[in-house]
């Protein structure tokens, strides 16, 4: 079996869902303790407001901040390249043959292979690539990296990922707000407390992402595999990714690094090891686990026999850069 079955699907959403919740409800006692070092009782109540008013943001506009941050552009299957052509109507196809509602489809002008999804919902989901991963891997690689985001999409990782990007941002910026403006003896916790909170806060938030993020990462992959019916297509697709997205740096992830959990691979300079400091489990423990799925030729439970792969035609200059 490549993935989990139906009622597996099933709890891994509900999970999800729960983490969500439980995010949410932890980042606004966070907000609250930011606001009681800074102000004390009335502290509190203003932060509870802006938590309040932050998780409602980002519930219903998450997505689209992270698609404008990394100035993605919408695409479909009459665009002009025929490489961007072809990774459109494959997205299309296979959201359709794994029941899922059809995504809007992004490419990002980056020169580093990567992609990710983000959407508070399947019928609210968009899936982006990179044009450096449409140049890099073959049609039948790319399937496989787009299959893996579809099942982000069908576990509804997305709304997880999307709102941990954006609060831990905020976090990060209220932590450095009470540095420079919570260091009043009078205030609760006074100058310590407000640096402790500098320091911790955006260490808290990270860590929140890292542990979200490495369990879903394989369970995608399984999902992934299943959608695309070739383990082995996103395997090779991880290695690929893995080696060429250290040549070149992802400057828009590397000014907000809470996103970088999104991505199938993390983005950021540094090596990707399983360390308590890591957005994704390792690479090779990634791959040496798909590969282990392969008890033969890929076999998809959809729609059968995997297909050959097709080389997708490198990228030429299209509308976006």
């Amino acid at each position: 079996m490549l993935a989990p079955t139906q009622g597996q699907n099933h709890i891994l959403t509900m999970n999800n869902t729960l983490r969500t919740f439980m995010l949410l409800a932890g980042l606004t006692a966070l907000f609250v303790g930011v606001g009681w070092l800074i102000g004390g009782a009335a502290g509190m109540v203003i932060g509870l407001v802006l938590a309040g008013a932050m998780n409602l943001f980002s519930y219903w506009n998450a997505d689209r901040i992270v698609l404008r941050m990394y100035r993605a552009q919408p695409v479909g299957p009459d665009h002009p390249d025929p490489a961007v052509r072809v990774y459109a109507r494959d997205v299309l196809e296979m959201a359709a043959r794994a029941g899922l509602p059809p995504p809007k489809v992004y490419v990002i002008d980056e020169d580093q292979p990567n992609a990710f999804a983000t959407g508070r919902n399947p019928e609210n989901a968009a899936v982006a690539a990179t044009v450096g991963l449409l140049r890099m891997l073959d049609r039948r690689e790319v399937r496989g990296v787009m299959a893996h985001e579809l099942a982000h999409v069908r576990h509804r990782d997305t709304l997880t990922m999307t709102i941990t990007a954006t609060l831990a941002g905020a976090i990060s910026a209220i932590a450095n707000i009470g540095l420079f403006f919570g260091g009043d003896r009078d205030r609760p916790g006074g100058l310590l407390g407000t640096l402790a909170l500098a320091i911790l806060a955006p260490m808290a938030a990270g860590l929140v992402q890292m542990a979200i993020s490495r369990g879903r990462e394989y369970e995608a992959d399984r999902g992934g595999a299943e959608i695309s019916g070739d383990p082995e297509a996103l395997a090779s697709a991880l290695a690929k990714i893995e080696s060429w997205s250290r040549r070149a740096v992802n400057h828009t992830a590397e000014r907000n690094p809470a996103t970088a959990q999104m991505f199938i691979i993390n983005p950021l300079s540094g090596e990707g090891a399983d360390n308590l400091f890591s957005t994704h489990p390792s690479t090779a423990n990634r791959v040496a686990a798909l590969r282990r799925l392969r008890s033969g030729p890929g076999v998809d439970p959809v729609s059968g026999p995997a297909r050959t792969a097709v080389p997708v035609t490198p990228r030429r200059p299209g509308p976006w850069g």
